[in-house]
């Protein structure tokens, strides 16, 4: 998985996780993708920062400081499809 994939994967289930603090399958998949960052992208202190319309996810890798931005209502988009499933609530 790419690093672009890997880090909007990570942020969507993070802010569902955020969200749902005891949903257990958010966490689990939160941590595989945390692992997916650390271990296989070697990223370091990794931040999350909301400018609105963007969230911004900061990092070091390979010693550089380095950012990629995301739109909110793209990563926010999971947990409104979660939140919408009777199932799930």
């Amino acid at each position: 998985m790419n690093l672009q994939d890997a880090l909007y994967n990570w942020l969507s289930i993070k802010v569902v996780h955020e969200a749902r603090p005891d949903d257990q399958a958010a966490l689990d998949t939160y941590e595989f993708f945390s692992t997916i960052l650390t271990e296989d992208h070697k990223l370091e202190q990794i931040v999350v920062e909301v400018v609105d319309p963007m969230y911004i996810v900061r990092y070091v890798k390979d010693g550089n400081d380095e950012q990629k931005q995301f739109p909110i209502e793209l990563i926010e988009a999971l947990l409104v499809q979660i939140e919408s499933e009777p199932k799930y609530n």
